[in-house]
């Protein structure tokens, strides 16, 4: 008995052992569970303070207005001041029009297109003012010399000039702006500047983060609004930029695919990836030098392919803000000391009241100062609390990122401003996504007294043909044309335009309605355009049997095609170069009216006749949806003057023209009218022959010499500017040729 007591007290003492051991590992397991959730929580903390700067328990004890505000390295914002104004003062003398300044501004009679019609510009001489404002500006934005007031002067001319010419937008035009207007805020000239030399208290000084993180967030947004925007149904079927793939600089990519592979793989495809994720390449440091090496390329690739002044190069200098900021530091560092001898002084960056510092070195910005005994020294007179000023930039950077982020997305507001597609301006970051192509253009006036009728060139008061395809431009041409109308005695005018656009490879259509006058067509910014006509986007599966169509013909055969609502008719006129021309009806039921002899031919689908030269005639859509249908012809009279030169070209250049007779190979000498002709053309062949085998230097030295020409003409127009308002207007000399 005593022995099973014995074994039962036994019993008992192992299983209440075994509960103590099941208890300790119990509480071993959640020990180890706790640990392992606080080294992760710790190690996704310690990665996103390695590539934001900052994680959520900064936010949570410092607030965002001390973490916008910590000190960074000035030397790479001081950097990107350079860089940017070196660019914004040629963008100034080019694309800003300097050059050109009388000839865009100084014509009274032009009708303008500014945002506000109240934007007006002043008399040329005092243009070139402005521009001379613009150009001080962007030079003393570059030296860092007066620096607030001189990129003062630079934003306030630019974006005058910008809103004063709506024709004139575009998203790098816009971006420039909007980087000036950045410029004015940030601390750029803490670094590298004259500014730093006069003011000892501002040189190699901390910027606030925030100066940074703006600059980063606009870069990242132009790239990945723009990858967004290129989502469109016709850029990720090839449509937008289709004829791109031709140009020189895919050909290493036209060695493995074909054009249209190249189109739509390269071109649009590759667009739509490099766009959505090239900031994010950017943004971490693993993947920076990879964003770096595509970003030169497609930066590059653009230079070459398109007309955009200095966005490429823009661009390309921008991606160095995604490095650390005390990158430059670090790189000079590294340079003999001979060789940094008119560069910035190595200091490390003295405190700055525009910052908000810990009381110890914070781990955030400890990659921007060294262990140089300087910095603790000056640890007193770091400020510890935000100040006004802090909080009202702070509060400015914030509202100012959601407005950009909620821009182009806004045309559910500015309704006014859309056509076919959404965002039609540089705020929409919409870059290259529709490609645009315009067929003809009427302009039909009547005197709303008497009703006669006439017709006018759609350039008579204008240089652009950006109004046609937009409604508050078009509304706008309206009315300056009636006010010069009324000075040729044109009462109370009307005017009607017929405009025919083919958007991204579709057929040729209307886009306003024939039938409005524009003139007294209501108008708003923020309602639908009411004469626009719609999209006919039920006949955009067309365009794969257009292709078809078009590749089928052969060199010498041109190709037109048409839609047309239902009710509505298109007036023509064939010219009599043109002598085998004619209509095939594709979809739908038309009737050509020929106007000489007033008769009616009714063609159905599949049908088709030919159009006499040198007569007007018109097609009316009768069927009940739209018709489609396409124009045929041949340049007769061109093809036999291609001949003609060759003729001329082969017998001089053997030297043959005394053996020339006969009916069958007439001298041109013997019509000197035709001579004249084939010489000019054998002059303009030879030109483009000369420009086509020029070498890399050649071409660099011409680019140089015409820009060094347009930068001469700017200044010496600019003098005279400033001679007529100081002595009055001067007599042109007879003979004398200025500029």
């Amino acid at each position: 008995m005593a022995a099973g007591m014995k074994g039962s007290k036994m019993r008992r003492r192992k299983v209440h052992e075994g509960e103590e051991k099941e208890e300790v590992e119990k509480k071993e397991t959640n020990d180890n569970k706790q640990t392992t959730e606080d080294d992760t929580k710790i190690h996704e903390t310690r990665i996103m303070k390695k590539l934001f700067g900052f994680d959520f328990q900064d936010i949570q004890e410092k607030g965002i207005v001390k973490l916008m505000n910590e000190p960074r390295d000035p030397s790479l914002l001081g950097l990107m001041r350079v860089v940017f104004g070196i660019l914004m003062v040629l963008d100034t003398f080019f694309e800003r029009g300097f050059f050109v300044a009388d000839y865009r501004w100084g014509d009274v009679y032009e009708c303008r297109f500014p945002l506000f019609d109240f934007l007006q510009p002043l008399p040329v001489d005092w243009m070139y003012v402005l521009y001379l404002f613009m150009l001080l500006g962007g030079i003393g934005m570059l030296l860092g010399l007066f620096y607030k007031v001189s990129v003062f002067m630079f934003v306030t001319v630019y974006w005058y000039i910008f809103l004063l010419d709506k024709t004139s937008w575009n998203n790098h035009s816009y971006l420039f702006g909007l980087l000036s207007f950045q410029m004015l805020l940030f601390d750029a000239n803490h670094y590298f500047s004259l500014d730093g030399l006069l003011k000892p208290q501002i040189r190699n000084s901390h910027v606030p983060l925030w100066n940074y993180a703006l600059l980063r967030f606009q870069i990242f947004l132009v790239y990945f609004i723009a990858g967004l925007k290129k989502l469109d149904m016709d850029w990720m079927a090839g449509y937008s930029m289709e004829y791109l793939s031709a140009h020189w600089v895919f050909k290493p990519f036209r060695i493995f695919l074909t054009i249209k592979q190249t189109s739509f793989y390269i071109v649009h495809l590759g667009g739509l990836t490099y766009d959505l994720f090239v900031g994010y390449l950017l943004f971490f440091d693993k993947t920076r030098p990879l964003g770096f090496v595509l970003s030169f390329m497609f930066h590059g690739m653009n230079s070459f392919m398109f007309s955009i002044g200095m966005f490429p190069f823009a661009m390309m200098a921008t991606l160095f803000v995604f490095c650390y900021a005390d990158s430059p530091r670090k790189l000079l560092r590294k340079l003999p000391t001979k060789a940094r001898f008119l560069l910035p002084k190595l200091d490390p960056p003295q405190p700055s009241n525009h910052c908000i510092y810990d009381n110890h070195e914070s781990e955030t910005f400890k990659d921007t100062n060294t262990e140089d005994d300087k910095y603790n020294k000056a640890a007193g007179q770091k400020p510890k609390k935000a100040r006004p000023r802090h909080i009202i930039l702070t509060i400015v950077v914030l509202i100012y990122a959601v407005i950009q982020m909620f821009l182009p997305y806004s045309h559910f507001l500015t309704k006014g401003f859309n056509n076919w597609t959404n965002g039609l301006y540089g705020y929409s970051w919409d870059m290259m996504v529709h490609s645009w192509n315009t067929q003809h253009i009427k302009i039909t006036y009547v005197d709303g007294e008497t009703g006669d009728m006439g017709f006018l060139n759609p350039g008579v008061w204008t240089t652009s043909k950006r109004w046609a395809s937009h409604g508050d431009m078009l509304k706008q041409y309206s009315s300056c044309i009636a006010q010069h109308l009324i000075d040729y005695n044109i009462s109370d005018p009307q005017l009607y335009f017929d405009v025919w656009y083919s958007m991204n490879q579709r057929f040729q259509q209307r886009i306003w309605d024939p039938k409005v006058d524009i003139v007294k067509a209501d108008w708003s910014p923020f309602k639908s355009v009411p004469f626009l006509l719609p999209l006919l986007v039920e006949l955009s599966p067309w365009r794969t049997k257009l292709d078809e169509i078009e590749h089928s013909l052969d060199r010498d055969t041109d190709v037109v095609f048409v839609a047309d609502f239902p009710g509505l008719f298109l007036e023509n006129f064939v010219s009599e170069d043109l002598q085998n021309t004619s209509v095939q009806v594709l979809q739908g039921q038309i009737v050509v009216n020929i106007e000489s002899n007033n008769t009616n031919t009714t063609l159905s689908e599949g049908e088709k006749m030919q159009l006499p030269a040198g007569e007007y005639h018109t097609i009316h859509t009768v069927s009940d949806n739209p018709s489609c249908y396409m124009y045929l012809y041949v340049n007769t009279t061109e093809i036999e003057f291609a001949k003609k030169v060759v003729e001329y070209k082969n017998r001089t250049s053997a030297s043959l023209e005394s053996e020339i007779g006969g009916e069958e190979t007439m001298s041109a000498s013997t019509d000197p009218e035709l001579e004249a002709k084939i010489k000019h053309r054998l002059a303009q062949m030879e030109e483009a022959e000369k420009r086509h085998n020029k070498t890399t230097l050649e071409n660099i030295h011409d680019s140089l010499s015409k820009k060094y020409q347009q930068i001469h003409r700017s200044l010496f127009r600019t003098g005279e500017a400033l001679r007529n308002l100081i002595f009055g207007p001067q007599p042109m000399r007879a003979g004398v040729t200025l500029g």
